[in-house]
């Protein structure tokens, strides 16, 4: 086992246990790990960026590391805080000092010569577009439920009276807070044609048809390394509401399912995707969604810990384990 080398690069907020993971067994391995989030740029993160003829080089100091930015093996991209600015700024600078930091530290952290992604940060916005993945879903030969965007109220009705019963689910999990900043969630819920009403204009709303189904599936796919969970146990929609009463059963992919993940993460770029589907009483995989940026870390051991060794892989050895 190859110890030392160039370094690995996390970036993440400090509370992300899913990284944490993945971190310990790098260590394990001692392998060189930097962790930094741009949410700490200019705070407690200095960043000095070169480019001549020969590309990229300069350092990326945090309060406990300086890092080569010339020298990383390979990045894992978690989940980084936004970016922020001094509060002293007034509104509009403030504003302006964010987009700057965006362009700038965001930039150069997305264009590290030579070092391996999972995911890069541009292909992850890429694939957190609903339309895009239920697109390209259908195009690779997941079933697919019945699915409409819109904003027009009559055929949102329209639509829930044809394919009932249909769900309600967020286009993207956008950060939302009560008056107390205490931060709220957008769950899954049903929906019905006397809820709908002009409010509906306001934005894009995102209605499906709801699976008949016996159980969830999340799969998590490193490369071709596939890890597929069956969910038994949610008292509701949503199984996310109650980890409690949760049940996991790992289960084989079905080949052609693994086919359609592979060309799925190909077509958007991605090492790494986290699938949900609905397993129909009909014994159908019914797609939902894939995340690109997933949690795993909370299923038990024997499960999470094939999926941090597959990362830590990826990582460590870029090019593919020697």
């Amino acid at each position: 086992m190859a110890v030392g080398g160039p370094p690995v690069l996390v970036v993440t907020r400090l509370d992300d246990a899913t990284a944490d993971d993945v971190i310990t067994e790098l260590n394990r391995r001692r392998v060189p790990v930097v962790r930094v989030d741009p949410g700490d740029f200019p705070s407690e993160v200095t960043l000095s960026g070169t480019f001549d003829g020969i590309g990229p080089g300069g350092t990326l100091a945090t309060p406990s590391r300086t890092l080569d930015v010339g020298s990383v093996r390979s990045v894992y991209w978690r989940r980084p805080t936004p970016y922020t600015a001094d509060l002293t700024l007034n509104e509009q600078a403030a504003r302006w000092a964010v987009e700057e930091a965006r362009y700038g530290l965001g930039g150069i952290l997305a264009t590290l010569p030579g070092a391996h992604y999972i995911n890069h940060p541009w292909r992850n916005r890429d694939a957190e577009y609903k339309p895009a993945q239920l697109a390209a879903a259908a195009r690779f030969g997941f079933t697919i439920p019945p699915t409409l965007i819109t904003n027009d109220p009559d055929r949102a009705s329209e639509f829930i009276t044809e394919h009932g019963p249909v769900i309600y689910k967020p286009l993207r999990e956008t950060e939302y807070t009560d008056g107390t900043g205490r931060a709220l969630t957008v769950w899954l819920e049903d929906v019905h044609p006397d809820q709908i009403d002009t409010r509906i204009r306001h934005t894009a709303h995102l209605f499906q048809q709801r699976v008949s189904k016996s159980a969830d599936i999340r799969l998590t796919a490193v490369g071709d390394h596939l890890t597929a969970v069956r969910i038994d146990g949610s008292p509701g929609i949503d199984w996310r509401r109650h980890y409690e009463a949760l049940t996991y059963t790992p289960v084989p992919v079905p080949p052609e399912l693994t086919k359609g993940v592979r060309a799925y993460l190909d077509a958007f770029g991605l090492v790494f995707g986290a699938f949900d589907f609905g397993l129909g009483t009909d014994g159908r995989w019914h797609w939902y969604e894939c995340n690109p940026n997933g949690q795993w870390a909370w299923f038990p051991d024997n499960i999470t810990a094939p999926i941090t060794n597959a990362l830590a892989d990826r990582l460590q050895h870029p090019q593919g384990t020697p």
